[in-house]
């Protein structure tokens, strides 16, 4: 923070407006000393064509930073990119000619941006007399009536006497007595105006600082393009500081960027804080001095922050709006864009070029719409002034299963990180959203959550349905039954919570529902009896599962179930393909072979042939289970006991 006397000044921004040729550059100029035409064309012409800028001092000691901006209607793009970020307008307004063109669709670019605080200068008060200047005066009146410039101080002034510099400096310091300070603590931003290369530094870039604040020595990033780089120096008002604030005129000396990667438009921000769409959910208002309605899927210019996209008016609840009205709608862009929630737009024509409306952002990173859903275009209507617990509600049950990060929250509430906590955190104590992540930060809706669970349950109760005979589902098959691109950390939550309940019990990488139990059927009781008969009388030398199937003569789909669930039982084990051992075969063979290895220290493949009694067919697949088992070690040619 700048201060004074021990007195924290507050950062003003203080932006011109007005037709071409009414005197805004000569006034900037009688204020401050400097000449914001720094452009050859600009002194060639005799018109203001690029932003220009500098800034004075009031008695005070408060500095005010001033932004100069274009009246041609062919530069007005230019004068919407000055016009972001500044907190008092000075409406300048030649007195020989009174209000015109310009003056009027500047006003309305003010009004759409929210700029509420104002002063009126009538200018080049030395070329009319008194009679000629009461009746401008009172035009200006009727002019102003019904907008933020209602009531606004009118001051008289010439920029080449200098009658009424005084005034309007009085004027000036009483508007920044009433503006409130802007918070330093929101999502740092700066929408980048000016990009330059400085001999010996490197590229600049300048800007109103909308939000937040920034050091040197940062990591920045560059939006939409999302290209980083390091904070080499900071200037505010020509003077070099190691931080800057919301509401200074801000100029960052950016190291490792060339020139060529950045250009108006772009948004500075921190790595990974912002993130660019090509559509928004806005509130529009079409200006009543439109001749015309606007249809859907008008093409037109979008104009937010310094940046100009072409774009689609998606109208979301009707075909057309009328001069005057507002509307629920989708800007649908050709290009990326970053913004945040309650951020102001402007729109103009496609061709002829002119304002025709414009108003307020509500979802900077919304999903493509249908249109004509009711639902849909009242929870938007409801945004707009819902409180902060109830637009993250929204957002979080908008985002199903995906989710929402807390970084995406900052975007879609612009609330600080601290506030957002908070909220965040009652809302979670209510149980209405979950975290599903606490490294990353996700959340869902309760009941988002909730139906995930039934999912589960339903997934089982299916499975145990078709699959009678098997005690439980794999984790990993019931996870592939559930929504795709299904985060394992939900996944597991979900299970972990039905666990608690006591709705469903997991065993080791099988799941099922607590109530389920495996209990064969009659003849199912029969074919087990079969089964296991045959692999107990055959011992270490079983026939394939298909020879049995044959031998048995039963269902073969039926007997297959048996089988597994047999060998989920443990009743008997898989050896190989197609080749199964009772339990008790197999524990006396290893207990044997247990046995000889303590006595004899190892064996080789001959000799536990000689201890099974049976052929390769058998002796191979059964000593490689004990190695798979860990009973046995092979080393070289021979087996030892695993110690």
């Amino acid at each position: 923070m700048i201060s004074c006397g021990g007195q924290v000044l507050k950062q003003i921004i203080l932006g011109t407006a007005g037709h071409i040729d009414h005197g805004k550059t000569s006034l900037i100029k009688a204020l401050t000393g400097i000449d914001t035409d720094r452009l050859k064309e600009e002194k060639l012409r005799g018109i203001t064509i690029e932003l220009g800028f500098a800034s004075l001092e009031l008695p005070s000691g408060q500095r005010v930073g001033i932004v100069d901006v274009p009246g041609h209607e062919k530069f007005i793009r230019n004068m919407v990119a000055g016009a972001t970020g500044i907190d008092i307008v000075a409406m300048v307004i030649a007195a020989d000619e009174g209000v015109m063109p310009q003056t009027k669709e500047h006003l309305d670019i003010c009004t759409l941006l929210d700029i509420r605080h104002g002063v009126i200068v009538l200018s080049k008060i030395d070329l009319v007399d008194d009679e000629w200047l009461e009746l401008v005066m009172d035009d200006v009146r009727d002019f102003t009536k019904g907008t933020f410039l209602e009531g606004a101080p009118i001051i008289p002034v010439s920029s080449t006497t200098g009658v009424g510099l005084s005034d309007l400096i009085h004027s000036l310091e009483r508007l920044c007595t009433t503006i409130p300070q802007r918070s330093s603590l929101g999502l740092f931003r700066l929408p980048v105006d000016r990009v330059f290369v400085m001999r010996g530094f490197g590229t600049v870039v300048t800007g109103s600082l909308v939000s937040g604040n920034i050091h040197v020595g940062e990591t920045i990033m560059i939006y939409p393009e999302e290209i980083q780089a390091k904070v080499r120096g900071i200037q505010v008002h020509n003077q070099n500081v190691d931080m800057a604030v919301a509401g200074m005129r801000t100029a960052i000396n950016l190291q490792g960027l060339e020139k060529s990667a950045i250009k108006r438009g772009d948004v500075v921000a921190r790595p990974y804080t912002m993130r660019p769409s090509y559509m928004l959910d806005v509130s529009l208002t079409y200006l009543k001095g439109n001749d015309k309605p606007l249809k859907n899927r008008t093409r037109v210019r979008f104009h937010a922050g310094t940046n100009e996209i072409l774009g689609l008016i998606i109208l979301l609840d009707r075909e057309e709006l009328a001069p005057g009205e507002e509307g629920i709608a989708q800007i649908r862009l050709d290009a990326p864009t970053v913004a945040m929630k309650d951020d102001r737009f402007v729109i103009r024509s496609y061709s002829p070029i002119y304002t025709v409306g414009g108003g307020l952002i509500i979802n900077p990173i919304p999903r493509k719409h249908k249109r004509f859903k009711d639902r849909m275009v009242a929870d938007l209507r409801g945004l707009i002034k819902s409180d902060p617990e109830g637009i993250i509600t929204y957002h979080t049950a908008r985002s199903g299963l995906m989710g929402i990060g807390f970084n995406d929250l900052i975007i879609v509430t612009n609330m600080t990180e601290t506030i957002l906590d908070q909220h965040i955190n009652r809302l979670l104590s209510r149980k209405v959203i979950i975290q599903v992540d606490s490294e990353d930060r996700m959340f869902i809706h309760s009941s988002a959550f909730n139906k995930l669970c039934e999912k589960v349950v339903s997934v089982l109760e299916s499975y145990h349905q078709k699959n009678p005979l098997k005690g439980g589902m794999p984790k990993e098959e019931l996870k592939s039954r559930l929504p795709a691109l299904l985060e394992s950390k939900l996944f597991n939550r979900a299970v972990l919570e039905l666990t608690k309940k006591g709705e469903i019990i997991q065993e080791k990488d099988t799941i099922r529902l607590s109530g389920h139990t495996v209990a064969l059927k009659a003849n199912q009781i029969k074919i087990r009896q079969k089964i296991e008969q045959t692999y107990l009388q055959s011992g270490l030398q079983p026939p394939y599962f298909k020879d049995i199937l044959e031998s048995i003569g039963e269902d073969t789909n039926e007997a297959k179930e048996v089988l597994f669930h047999m060998l989920e039982e443990g009743l008997l084990i898989k050896v190989k393909e197609n080749l199964f051992f009772h339990k008790d075969v197999l524990e006396r063979l290893k207990n044997d072979l247990v046995d000889y290895l303590k006595r004899n220290g190892e064996i080789n493949t001959q000799q536990f042939k000689e201890i099974t009694h049976t052929s390769r067919k058998y002796t191979i697949p059964l000593i490689e289970y004990f190695d798979s088992t860990k009973v046995t070690i092979r080393i070289g040619d021979v087996r030892r006991l695993r110690s």
